[in-house]
């Protein structure tokens, strides 16, 4: 008796844990006939598009990427000292002694810093190491079933299949990351339509290949804005007279910013800091909304305008804070 209710509980576990799997993947198959259709609509042919997503499959394992991403559970020391040190320095230098002529080509042609292009690399795909394998269409279609950020996948799962329907990019290629992002430099596919080029005029935009990547990188910082040789932040210390209103913990939009003569009140030793009076910045304290328990004015950092131009590049105060500390370890080195 007590075996059979056992047999029956399980069971009843097992069913309770796969129906709404079998349910979310036939809710999965429902949505792509809609998807294909508008996709259709939208002028992309027919052909492509049922050659393109007909292996597309609901991903599990990609909604449990987008809800615990490192940049919203790691305390900003972590998160940059794992992407910043001396092991990841010396990759670095290693890459860009073997491709030296290139890439100094590519900072003079785009005035973009080749530490930042490096720093860029090494911080999203270890200098190439970690491209991601898997299917960027799935991934795709996948956050874009997914009601979270539903709207903004599937545009750019629209422009995805518009870059293959435009022999952009080749469908036998498209294997990277989690959110679909591709290449060295983990373009989504916005990005690749906007800013990569075909920089050694081979009639393919190679975005796994040096050339191509680096030059499709420089591009896309050049032209939202980025100014060689300017800083990114510098750390400072608080005091606590100054009103929270002024304390950005999110990377959506910098706000408040001010003359960082205003500030100056606010901040332990400003004089010391060498920052000019009349340049306009933002402060940043990123544990403060994130890391239960984190004291709300450390770490702290005034920011710049180069700083909001890598978030441009990915939204996360961790992420940009992280990637200019690598290019300015690299700018020690090389």
């Amino acid at each position: 008796m007590l075996k059979n209710l056992f047999t029956i509980k399980l069971l009843i576990i097992i069913v309770f844990f796969k129906t709404p799997s079998h349910a979310e993947n036939q809710d999965f198959t429902s949505w792509l006939e809609v998807f294909k259709q508008k996709a259709i609509k939208s002028g992309i042919s027919k052909k492509v598009v049922e050659d393109v997503m007909s292996d597309a499959k609901f991903l599990p394992k990609v909604i449990e990427y987008d809800r615990y991403q490192p940049e919203f559970y790691e305390d900003t020391f972590t998160y940059i000292k794992k992407r910043t040190n001396n092991k990841k320095v010396k990759k670095g230098i290693a890459l860009y002694n073997k491709e030296k002529n290139k890439i100094d080509k590519i900072e003079k042609e785009f005035f973009v810093e080749k530490e930042l292009l490096l720093a860029l690399m090494g911080i999203e795909t270890n200098f190439g190491r970690y491209l991601g394998k898997m299917d960027i269409v799935s991934s795709l279609a996948t956050l874009s079933f997914d009601k979270r950020r539903s709207e903004f996948f599937t545009k750019e799962l629209l422009i995805l299949l518009n870059l293959v329907d435009k022999d952009i990019i080749r469908k036998d290629i498209l294997f990277g990351s989690w959110a679909g992002a591709f290449g060295n430099f983990q373009f989504m596919p916005r990005t690749i339509r906007n800013y990569a080029i075909d920089y050694n005029d081979n009639k393919t935009i190679e975005l796994k290949k040096i050339e191509d990547s680096f030059a499709s990188a420089a591009n896309y910082l050049s032209k939202i804005g980025w100014k060689k040789n300017t800083p990114c932040f510098t750390k400072i210390e608080l005091n606590k007279k100054i009103p929270k209103k002024y304390l950005n913990s999110s990377a959506r939009n910098i706000k408040n910013k001010k003359k960082y003569k205003f500030f100056k009140k606010y901040i332990v030793n400003a004089d010391s800091l060498e920052i000019s009076d009349n340049v306009i910045v933002g402060i940043i304290t990123p544990d403060k909304d994130i890391i239960p328990g984190s004291n709300i004015y450390d770490p702290a950092f005034i920011i710049y305008n180069n700083y909001e131009k890598i978030l441009n590049w990915n939204r996360s105060l961790r992420f940009a804070l992280a990637v200019c500390t690598l290019k300015n370890n690299f700018k020690n080195e090389i």
